[in-house]
């Protein structure tokens, strides 16, 4: 198919979701309102079409006429025709790009940039052996993390409406349908068109962290749980096609992949995370994870029919299928239906014990639960080794394949769930303890030396700081239950539960020993044959332009230190450090904010390497450009070189989750597209050589560009009263989109406020100073 006969279908697909958004409008609400939205559509249309000819004048006074004459209800239902139009219009763009996608793949065309292929071939290309690749993932991480960042202003409803749409449009292309089929398609179609009318775009209420929780799993299940595990197949068989004939194959990939989130645990600024919440969020994780899991068991018991009369079974399998207890007469002959009924057993008693919650389907009998997911896994392992041992291996690479690497990859909780908190609340609640238990009167008078100092000894202290007979602030406890929480979820759940505390503005090594000491309080570091033994990672967050400019001077400080050493060493030797976009951005303006992030990352690969530590980074990036936003594959080649060396991780936020994963085949793309780009960085074709005058051009364009900025946003008189009036700060900082406020401090000052309501304010008013002011000064 042509590129212009594609495109035609784009338009034609809009055109035709228009049309039945028209006529929603004209049967729900009447002839007359559908009439004034279409003059005002078509007067736009106009405009839009006349403008480049230089005559826009009067049709630009009619359409203001007609906008000024509206009534409240009137404008009401035009904004909202316009809007619904919009979203309608970006269910067919997002159709058209896996349209385009499948057109170039039948076409036999080379491999598009990004996807898996491409890289594979690429490094093929350079010589990189299959081994090389091998090696590279059993030590790699790679990690999408999703936060509940308040940017997706669109409900869950109206997300899951515009789902159905898609796949109904789908269906449409259909040749095959017939007639009445195409009829009855077409008016769920209307009726879903109508729906998505009739439903508020805005809620009434205030998310509830538990919302976010809950908005977060549903992608799991539209895209996480399907196909993640089936790219780990695709690479697993592309691995396997590509070794050499004296390689032998390796039929299973480590799990290098995983998924992360926010949601529960960073309660940096947001005061209704606490301790229950965690609780709640890695339960409702596990209950999710569950699900899915004795759905799959389910259906492979449905699928694995084989009879012992027929095919020959291992002894591993025949003990499988003994521990079951099952005495149905229907499958006496039938081990692995057998096996699989103590499979869903012990799943289920698992589920019950890990998550609070039941399953839909009944366990026929009842088992002892699972200890951990490795247990669930040598169950699947033992089945699959029988069915490879008797002709069955073909049965092997699809479901049970899949959802041993399901196991593998989501485990019992899912995903990772990272602790944020800011550095100042840590420093008050050290300094309540430390006074509490009389270790220092005022801790927080002490400088950077002095701070060290006394964390240093009291983290080599094997007594508690806690006094039981004190009273301590809701502060101080809510931070102690937290942290007690992650303890006693990774003592259920496993390591890999809540494996991380982040610390956001962290400006000083204090930071990090502060950290060490709350988890010392709750268990998570402790001493172990002399040494320490951190179970949850220190991981420093450093985002404004100041911070990433200190961040290698702070992290050298903190390898010199022979506890942190210790620390590290509890780590297999790997630190993890976190860059902030959003801050940077806000604090020194995009030029400023993206070079000062190269240097940082180039700063601390050079440490990491002169100090023997492993280094992986965590990019803080948003949706939008002032928010570190951008093309993802593009964004991770152009990181200095070993920056992939151990992997990343990077964030997911608000309204690029819906746009990257609630389809599963743009979700598939994404996917790819971090792996492949991480692949490629990690075996560069050819090392980067940034020359000492593009340093210097570069030092001398951030710096131009940076008083410039800070020049007009932090001190230009009257610049924040320009800002709150020129912008609906006051209307999005009172949007029902997300469970945090605006601002992390209750102050006007926007050193307080966060980053995405400055951004999101911006955008609104079309004046894109977060993403352009600064560089023109600095050309």
């Amino acid at each position: 198919m042509a590129t212009d006969d594609k495109d035609a279908r784009l338009g034609q697909e809009i055109q035709y979701l228009g049309r039945l958004l028209g006529e929603v409008i004209r049967s729900a609400n009447g002839e007359a309102i559908f009439e004034k939205i279409e003059h005002i559509r078509q007067l736009a249309v106009a405009l839009r079409r006349d403008a480049p000819e230089g005559n826009p004048g009067d049709l630009e006074s009619q359409l203001e006429q007609e906008l000024t004459g509206l009534s409240i209800e009137q404008t009401l239902s035009v904004v909202r025709a316009f809007s619904h139009f919009s979203l309608l219009a970006n269910v067919a763009e997002d159709r058209h790009q896996n349209r385009r996608r499948r057109a170039h793949r039948l076409a036999g065309s080379a491999p598009q940039l990004g996807s898996l292929r491409h890289a594979l071939d690429s490094l093929s290309a350079r010589n990189i052996s299959v081994p090389q690749i091998r090696d590279w993932l059993q030590g790699v991480r790679l990690s999408p993390v999703l936060t509940a960042h308040p940017t997706e202003v669109q409900r869950k409803t109206v997300l899951d409406c515009e789902r159905d749409i898609a796949r109904l449009m789908t269906l449409l292309e259909r040749t095959d349908l017939l007639q009445e089929e195409r009829a009855e398609t077409e008016d769920t179609l209307k009726r879903y068109v109508l729906q998505l009318w009739q439903t508020a775009m805005l809620r009434l209420s205030r998310l509830r962290v538990i919302d976010e929780i809950e908005n977060g799993l549903s992608f799991y299940r539209y895209t996480f749980l399907s196909e993640l595990p089936k790219i780990y197949g695709d690479i697993e068989h592309a691995l396997n096609e590509q070794s050499g004939a004296d390689e032998k194959p390796a039929k299973r990939l480590p799990a290098f992949f995983r998924m992360g989130s926010w949601i529960g645990g960073d309660r940096d600024g947001n005061p209704f995370v606490t301790a229950e919440t965690m609780e709640g969020a890695i339960r409702r994780q596990a209950t999710v994870a569950f699900e899915h899991y004795l759905v799959e068991v389910h259906r492979l018991g449905a699928e694995l029919s084989m009879s012992s009369r027929l095919v020959g079974t291992t002894a591993e399998l025949q003990k499988l299928a003994g521990i079951s207890q099952d005495s149905s007469a229907h499958r006496q002959d039938e081990p692995y239906r057998q096996a699989l009924i103590g499979v869903y057993a012990r799943l289920a008693a698992t589920m019950s014990a890990l998550a609070g919650a039941e399953p839909i389907r009944r366990p026929e009998v009842v088992l002892a639960p699972y200890l951990n997911p490795q247990e669930f896994g040598a169950d699947l392992a033992v089945i699959a080794e029988s069915l490879e041992a008797n002709r069955g291996g073909a049965l092997v690479t699809g479901r049970l394949a899949q959802l041993r690497y399901a196991v593998d990859v989501f485990g019992f909780h899912l995903a990772s769930l990272d602790m944020r908190q800011n550095s100042d609340v840590h420093e008050v609640v050290v300094a309540e303890l430390m006074l509490k238990a009389a270790v220092c009167h005022d801790y927080l008078a002490l400088d950077e030396a002095g701070r060290v100092e006394v964390l240093l000894r009291e983290l080599q202290n094997p007594r508690a700081l806690r006094v039981t007979s004190e009273s301590y602030s809701e502060a101080t406890i809510g931070e102690l239950k937290i942290f007690q929480a992650a303890a006693d979820i990774n003592s259920r759940f496993g390591s890999e539960a809540v494996p991380n505390a982040i610390i956001s503005k962290a400006q000083s090594v204090s930071d990090l020993l502060e950290v060490g000491l709350l988890l010392k309080e709750t268990g998570s570091l402790v001493r172990g044959d002399g040494k320490a033994q951190l179970k949850i990672a220190v991981i420093p967050l450093f985002e404004t332009i100041t911070d990433l400019r200190a961040a290698a001077d702070i992290m050298r400080a903190a390898f010199a230190l022979p506890l942190y050493r210790e620390w590290l060493d509890s780590q297999q030797g790997l630190q993890e450090i976190m860059l902030g976009y959003s801050d940077s951005n806000k604090d020194g303006g995009y030029l400023t904010a993206n070079w000062e992030l190269y240097r940082a990352q180039k700063g601390l690969v050079d440490l990491a390497a002169e100090s023997n530590v492993r280094l992986r980074l965590f990019h803080g990036r948003g949706g939008t450009v002032g928010r570190g936003g951008g093309p993802t594959f593009e964004a991770i080649l152009a990181q200095p070189d070993g920056c992939s060396t151990t992997g990343l991780r990077i964030t997911e936020q608000g309204e690029v989750i819906a746009a990257k994963y609630s389809d599963t085949e743009l979700g598939r793309r994404n996917f790819e597209t971090l792996i492949s780009a991480a692949m490629l960085s990690n075996f560069p074709e050819t090392a980067r050589n940034d020359s000492p005058q593009w340093w210097e051009a570069m030092n001398q364009l951030s710096e131009s560009a940076c008083v410039a900025y800070r020049k007009l946003v932090f001190e230009t008189p009257g610049f924040v009263d320009f800002f709150r009036s020129a912008t609906p700060i006051g209307e999005i900082a009172g949007l029902n989109i997300g469970s945090r406020p605006a601002s992390r401090k209750a102050s006007q000052s926007i050193a307080d406020l966060r980053a995405i309501p400055w951004v999101f304010s911006w955008s609104q008013a079309r004046l894109s100073l977060p993403g352009w002011y600064g560089f023109g000064s600095a050309l």
